[in-house]
């Protein structure tokens, strides 16, 4: 037996708030025979320490080869102990994560004992976003109403800005893992349920007995799985006259009126509910009724609510983006990192987390974040849409973000979008690093995204910009008309082009182009302007401040 002395990694030279600190020691039981012939399944026991070698316990122990699905999870105990079963012999990444600590991360952990002793240190996170994050039983903010709509909020430049807006609208869009349903109620509804017959089985029996509260019930059932939910409407409004206290017909006939869009009676429906029956579940179907008719703050109490009283996944993530939507970045952040604790495997709370990092500007962490989720199911694109629209207008490349990138061109070949911001990732790492040798495979990575996609005008505006940086004019105007036939409000495609026609003499092309571009520019401004106005802005008290008295 020996033992490999303790090493301690620290990535230094940048401010980080999810850094990597860790010690690591293995036992290894080796004999003649155990060198060539080990074991299936490895253990992999520990313990979590603070600084001062004092266990940590509830902390989120995770393993995983690269490429699985899913990572294997295990929390510690009271005593920081914990254990975990690797498959077979291999590479892992090993993880610890506990709210408001720094990440512990052992990435290249070769396993190939029978057994292997590896213990993590974490440590308190010291820097600005942990002040505020600290989440128990009770949030540190409180929402106290809705700012002035002109008021667009967020961190940074516009460019920056305008990211963010996009990431928060990509994190509402997240899917539930239910197939391809994109509605998360109706997906969490009907999953598992099958109607009680056929059609005209159901038909007949209703013509029979046109009073009895099955028979209504139960065709109405089946029209509302099939997705018919104007046939299934009259149907559970008869059910409910018959029987007014049954639960899953009153729920049922609120999400058919939802789904139509009658979210006025779908809300009247569930407050009567409500007076009856208090369920997670009613206040997270109110909350997604009081957004859609523009009652934005009670939305976000009802999601609250709900969290309370299940802290389930899709609790935790609608409450985290409803903050979000609404710009209110610190308490996003603070809903998916404890969201995040809870259920580590979670890729849209991550996701989410990234997405509300990045608008706070704490672009590395955010990154790490996002990267993370990745991690977690790399067959998964949404996370990667996120890097990659990160890095666009980080001011600085991202770490972990071209590596991911590289996977997803990988796993997804088919996939123009994984060959565009895998060009784009190197193309900043070039920048950063004036590596002239990395031309030519961002060229060829953006020639497939567009053989792939035709109609991705960005990817043909940034292979208008490899081409005019080697002078190759006549290829780049080329490139830079296709952009701009594909996508016509694609401001800076005009501006460079008309720096193109510049360059090659043509100045009255070149004069059209910049007044094109600027007639654009506004045109966009004014609708993001105009977006912008359409999402109120939370006003968020925090705890330890006094409330700001109201003009």
């Amino acid at each position: 037996m020996y033992i490999l002395r303790p090493s301690i990694w620290n990535r230094s030279g940048r401010k980080r708030w999810l850094s990597d600190i860790f010690i690591v020691s293995f036992w290894f039981g080796l004999s003649a025979f155990a060198q060539n012939s080990f074991p299936p399944a490895i253990t992999i026991t520990g313990t979590v320490l603070n600084p001062k070698g004092e266990p940590v316990a509830d902390v989120a122990v995770s393993i995983q080869k690269e490429g699985q699905d899913s990572p294997i999870f295990t929390k510690t105990n009271t005593d920081g102990t914990f254990s975990l079963s690797a498959p077979r012999a291999d590479s892992y990444i090993l993880k610890a994560q506990k709210t408001g600590w720094r990440d512990a991360v052992k990435e290249n952990l070769a396993l190939s004992a029978a057994r292997v002793e590896v213990n993590l240190v974490l440590e308190k996170a010291s820097d600005s976003t942990s002040a505020g994050i600290e989440f128990s039983d009770q949030p540190n903010f409180t929402v106290a109403g809705v700012a002035d709509s002109s008021q667009a909020g967020g961190h940074g430049s516009d460019a920056g800005l305008r990211t963010s807006e996009a990431l928060a609208r990509q994190t509402v869009a997240l899917k539930p893992d239910a197939g391809e349903i994109t509605d998360r109620l109706l997906a969490a509804d009907i999953a598992g349920r099958k109607p009680n017959g056929s059609e005209n089985e159901l038909r007949v029996a209703l013509a029979r007995s046109p009073g009895n509260f099955d028979a209504n019930r139960h065709l109405g059932e089946f029209y509302f799985l099939s997705g018919k939910y104007p046939e299934a409407i009259p149907l559970f409004e008869a059910a409910y006259q018959i029987k007014p206290d049954d639960y899953a017909n009153s729920y049922d006939l609120a999400l058919s009126y939802r789904a139509i869009g009658e979210y006025a009676k779908a809300r009247q429906q569930v407050q009567k509910m409500l007076a009856n029956t208090d369920k997670a579940e009613l206040h997270g179907v109110l909350g997604n009724l009081d957004e859609r008719l523009g009652d934005s703050l009670n939305a976000v109490r009802e999601y609250e609510q709900a969290a309370r009283m299940d802290p389930n996944e899709q609790n935790y993530f609608e409450w985290g983006t409803e903050l979000l939507l609404h710009r209110a970045v610190v308490p996003a952040t603070e809903v998916f990192t404890k969201g995040s604790s809870l259920h580590p495997g979670s890729v849209r709370i991550l996701a989410g987390l990234g997405a509300s990092l990045y608008a706070g500007g704490f672009y590395e962490q955010a990154a790490s974040r996002v990267c993370a989720a990745s991690d977690l199911k790399p067959a998964d694109p949404a996370p990667y849409l996120f890097l990659g629209k990160m890095e666009e207008t980080a001011p600085a490349p991202l770490p972990c973000v071209e590596q991911k990138m590289a996977r997803f061109a990988r796993i997804h070949p088919e996939n123009a979008l994984a060959h565009y911001y895998y060009a784009m990732s190197l193309l900043k790492h070039a920048k950063e690093s004036e590596n002239p040798a990395i031309a030519q495979p961002v060229e060829a990575l953006l020639r497939k995204a567009v053989m792939i996609d035709p109609e991705l005008g960005q990817a043909h505006l940034q292979l208008g910009i490899v081409y005019s940086e080697r002078n190759d004019y006549a290829q780049a105007i080329s490139a830079y008309k296709k952009a701009i036939e594909v996508t016509p409000q694609l401001s800076e495609a005009h501006y460079r082009l008309g720096v193109a026609y510049q360059r090659t003499g043509d100045q009255a092309k070149a004069q059209q182009e910049f007044q094109t571009h600027q007639q654009v520019e506004k045109t966009e401004a004014a609708a993001v302007e105009r977006q912008r106005r359409e999402v109120q802005q939370f006003l968020i008290v925090l705890k330890e401040q006094p409330a700001t008295p109201q003009k």
